[in-house]
């Protein structure tokens, strides 16, 4: 009875405890973070090479100055890594047979790459610029532009021709000639004037020779250009004589040295006397 009593008056009986449901094992926390900060990086660095230019000849050039700076091997660009005669038989780079002519090793300096961006080339956007300024002055269907190594090149197709012996244009476009005035007048364009004198020509009065002639036409042609508004600063003018005759074989003798009594035109984008990048001399 006592033992019943004991047990009866002892209270409510004390349940077990509820344990929670065993958690599965899984990567710590710190990798969720990880991995977004790894993910925003490699966003970063595609965005950078989105707006970057990826020129072969660049990256050959910075392999090449890679190469001479540490001594050592580098395999053409597109070769394969073959195997060399090591102890172990393993993987040997191979010397290349031409190497890769290095960039001056400021150009691979940050401010070599803001300051010399387009060596010895016309950007994009210089073409660009050439097509839009052509076509507001409606001169595209009279110029052949040429992408060249040194930059962009636009040959004027109407040429001015002049009388034998003198310094006077028997033929001349007027409506082109008007429009590359005006081009050159609103923009910032150099054109290049080139004189020219057919085989042996001389002057009416005999005091010049086809040199002579052909300098004193491209002279007459410049100041004609200047009196009309086109800066002394964007005209440059040169002469050949008679040592650049205009090829045209389907024309007979006669009218072949008519075409070599002429003027022609180059438009580009910067003056021969504009500095360059200066190098060493040796």
């Amino acid at each position: 009875m006592a033992d019943d009593a004991q047990a009866g008056g002892g209270g409510d009986s004390i349940e077990p405890p509820v344990k929670c449901p065993e958690c599965v094992p899984g990567l710590p926390a710190w990798m969720a973070t990880f991995a977004d900060l790894v993910t925003l990086l490699l966003t970063f660095f595609v965005l950078l090479l989105s707006f970057a230019k990826t020129e072969s000849a660049k990256y050959e050039a910075a392999l090449g100055s890679i190469r001479n700076a540490f001594g050592g091997n580098v395999l053409k660009h597109g070769e394969v890594i073959q195997r060399g005669k090591s102890p172990d038989d393993s993987p040997t780079m191979l010397e290349s047979q031409q190497p890769i002519k290095p960039f001056p090793i400021e150009f691979l300096t940050m401010e070599g790459i803001l300051d010399k961006h387009e060596i010895n080339r016309e950007s994009d956007e210089t073409l660009k610029d050439a097509r839009q300024d052509l076509s507001q002055f409606e001169l595209s269907d009279n110029v052949t532009v040429y992408e060249m190594p040194e930059g962009i090149k636009v040959m004027v197709k109407d040429k001015i021709y002049f009388k034998e012996g003198s310094v006077v244009p028997s033929e001349v476009n007027i409506e082109v000639y008007d429009r590359l005035v005006k081009m050159l007048s609103d923009t910032k364009w150099t054109i290049y004037i080139l004189g020219h004198s057919s085989r042996g020509e001389t002057s009416t009065d005999g005091t010049r020779d086809a040199f002579e002639l052909s300098a004193s036409r491209a002279s007459a042609v410049a100041r004609n250009l200047m009196k009309q508004g086109v800066r002394a600063e964007q005209v440059t003018t040169t002469f050949y004589g008679d040592t650049r005759p205009d090829k045209v074989m389907e024309k007979s003798g006669k009218e072949r040295q008519e075409l070599n009594r002429r003027v022609e035109f180059i438009i580009r984008k910067r003056d021969v006397a504009t500095p360059g990048h200066k190098v060493e001399p040796r």
